[in-house]
């Protein structure tokens, strides 16, 4: 990753998800002397540790509580910077947000079924408008104007305006079993969602789903024994998290900030670790690199599109061996770079 940034001693770069601040650390290291590094986190506790470990690189480093999905507007009021010279995204939960029970983003441990990415504000969404991303001349219907929680889960993510304070618990046990079922299957690619969401609405009539171990239990359960080599509540588990902290949207909006953003030949780097993370990446990254983006039998160009990245692996880049015996949980991830025209 380092290699595709190539740190300049005078560069400004931005971690759009600075985590506990290693890939800072790698990028303040590799620009010095005057290479600077704004590192931006919904996770209040990660950047405290980041803060600290940072320190040492003084006025370098500058840290941002907030979405990377408006890095641009972050960037433009808090620094007066408006374009940059790198920009990584490492997307995904933390394995300090994994180890962390009372965050609840795991089932081995025990803890309340919460799974907010921050716990202290609204997402970029809840400050949006409520008729953005609605095409023009559309209007609200009346189901989104006063959808109540469990109406919520059934409007589209291009609509959705949810609030972090919607936890996990919430849509569980609040949500009828159609929005169940188009979470699990929209976001965790689970083939087994009406049954598990049927067990978890039989199961919620008895008594709250308030554990993590609890509902990993109830999936568990509803799922065929041995069909799959994974644990049975993994899919369910990660479409839960991607539908409470809108991760997708979060992504596209993040990635048309950051192309926006970059200098000419200045680099994005983003790793993904699931093939919806990755799948957008790669969509987002072919389509600024043509020059032409008109319907195929279109005989003339009329679009009047020109491309804006080149992209620099035409295949993702997999972790070697030692990098996942170092961090086994690095094997899924898929690393993408482009450069900016």
């Amino acid at each position: 990753m380092i290699d595709f940034l190539s740190p300049k001693p005078d560069g400004v770069y931005i971690d759009g998800t600075v985590g506990l601040g290693g890939h800072s650390a790698a990028i303040l290291e590799a620009s010095a002397p005057n290479g600077r590094v704004i590192g931006i986190d919904l996770d209040v506790e990660a950047l405290t540790i980041a803060k600290s470990r940072l320190h040492v690189f003084g006025e370098r480093s500058s840290l941002i509580s907030g979405n990377f999905a408006e890095m641009d507007v972050l960037l433009e009021t808090k620094h007066s910077i408006h374009a940059v010279d790198g920009i990584l995204l490492d997307l995904g939960v933390s394995s300090l947000q994994l180890d962390t029970p009372q965050r609840g983003f795991s089932f081995n441990h025990t803890g309340p079924l919460d799974m907010r990415m921050n716990n202290s504000q609204q997402s970029a969404l809840s400050r949006r408008s409520p008729t953005r991303g609605l095409r023009r001349g559309q209007q609200q219907t009346p189901k989104q104007k006063h959808a109540t929680l469990s109406e919520t889960s059934l409007l589209t993510a291009e609509s959705h305006t949810q609030k972090t304070e919607l936890t996990a618990m919430q849509v569980v046990n609040n949500s009828p079993m159609e929005a169940l079922v188009d979470i699990f299957k929209r976001y965790g690619e689970e083939r087994f969602a009406k049954r598990i969401a049927h067990r978890i609405i039989q199961e919620r009539k008895e008594t709250p789903i308030v554990t993590t171990t609890q509902l990993a239990e109830i999936v568990k359960q509803a799922v065929p024994k041995g069909v799959s080599k994974i644990h049975p509540a993994t899919r369910v588990f990660q479409a839960l998290r991607i539908h409470i902290n809108a991760e997708l949207e979060n992504l596209a909006m993040g990635l048309d900030a950051a192309i926006s953003l970059l200098k000419p030949d200045g680099c994005l780097c983003v790793i993904a670790f699931h093939s919806l993370e990755d799948r957008i990446v790669k969509h987002c990254f072919q389509k600024c690199a043509r020059a032409c983006i008109c319907p195929p039998k279109t005989p003339i160009c009329i679009c009047e599109h020109s491309a804006s990245l080149e992209i620099l692996t035409k295949r993702p880049i997999l972790p070697n061996a030692a990098e996942v015996q170092h961090n086994p949980r690095a094997r899924s991830a898929k690393l993408r770079v482009a450069r900016k025209l």
